[in-house]
């Protein structure tokens, strides 16, 4: 089991907390719709280094300050911080932010080394501040059913998934699909796991401009030989969010863009016999019913969002805190290291 965060206190603990948004750009306005709707939160200010962007922003949050860098809206009075900007400048702002007082909820990931997630912990234990990550699909109903399936041995002994997460763009020019997509299905995997992988292999290639990977291949081995495998792409002919888990009795297929039956739970496996015959083992297939559970109809973006502001406002840490952000980039660093050496990397028991 992995560790969890540290309790958050905070003297006196705010009723609603005033929140600001830093970065108004790609996931920006998704962010400002779920804080704008929860009541239990004032949603004040809104920073962007683009003017176009500001304005736009302005237009649809006429009640907002609206400030030009970040800095500027870190020194206003606030409680939280939201940053949704580029991945390599999510540690730099998110310490700023807590430096400057204030509880931060940052996108994936949560930054770009070990060494920089384990300052950004640091930091929020020293000032008894939330710091939280966007790592919005432990949020999901579909993902949390699954986690259920499993804890409750429903599926057997888990033998291996595999996901896929890919579309035509949303090309990135800082960071290769790697730190891009796959942040989302490794979270999911340590989420439903609960383990770190013992090793991580990767391939990957760069077509596009011959500096960045455009397509991953990743593999995660896990102590108890479970074997995730995560297919990350954007430069794909059709967009895919699909997940599968194999077990010993029941399988199971998750697919995130689907209108109905996101998940489907499939009675079947193969079963060894009990005496092997000529010296061989003989096995039997099994297909039974599928079941398609119904699961509610919630946002995901909007519990992280609640999670947060009743992280804030109880003192307590939320499901994907600072150590959960720390775990799924020191992943990242791995299969970085693996892309870059083509071999399979070990990973430390520390990581």
């Amino acid at each position: 089991m992995m560790n969890a965060q540290s309790s958050v206190t905070r003297d006196p603990l705010p009723t609603r907390p005033r929140v600001g948004l830093v970065g108004f750009g790609y996931w920006g306005p998704n962010l400002a719709r779920n804080f704008q709707a929860i009541p239990d939160c004032e949603f004040v200010a809104i920073a962007d280094a683009d003017p176009m962007r500001l304005a736009k922003a302005g237009e649809l949050y006429r009640h907002v300050q609206l400030y030009p860098t970040a800095e500027a809206l870190m020194a206003a009075d606030l409680d939280a911080v939201v940053i949704a900007t580029p991945a390599r400048t999510h540690y730099a702002l998110a310490l700023a932010a807590l430096e400057a007082g204030k509880h931060v909820l940052v996108e994936k990931p949560l930054a770009m080394s070990s060494a920089e997630a384990q300052a950004l912990i640091a930091a929020a234990a020293a000032r008894q501040r939330v710091l939280m990550v966007g790592h919005v699909f432990e949020y999901n109903p579909a993902v949390r059913y699954i986690k259920d399936l499993l804890t409750a041995g429903v599926l057997g002994e888990l033998y291996y998934l595999y996901s896929r997460r890919v579309n035509l763009g949303r090309v990135q020019n800082d960071i290769n699909a790697l730190w891009s997509i796959a942040p989302h299905d490794i979270s999911v995997c340590l989420y439903l796991l609960e383990q770190m992988p013992v090793a991580v292999s990767a391939q990957g290639a760069r077509y596009l401009n011959g500096t960045l990977e455009d397509v991953v291949f990743l593999t995660l081995h896990f102590p108890n030989g479970v074997l995730a495998h995560i297919h990350v792409s954007w430069l794909d002919p059709s967009k895919v969010r699909h997940m599968t888990l194999v077990g010993s009795r029941k399988m199971v297929s998750y697919d995130d863009l689907a209108d109905e039956g996101k998940v489907k739970i499939y009675d079947k496996g193969v079963i060894r016999t009990t005496d092997p015959q000529y010296g061989e083992y003989q096995y039997r297939l099994h297909s039974g019913d599928i079941t398609i559970p119904k699961l509610p109809l919630t946002e995901p973006l909007r519990v992280e969002c609640e999670d947060f502001i009743t992280a804030i406002r109880e003192g307590r840490p939320p499901l994907a805190d600072g150590h959960d952000g720390l775990r799924v980039v020191a992943v990242l660093e791995a299969a970085q290291r693996a892309l870059e050496c083509g071999e399979t990397v070990s990973m430390s028991p520390a990581e």
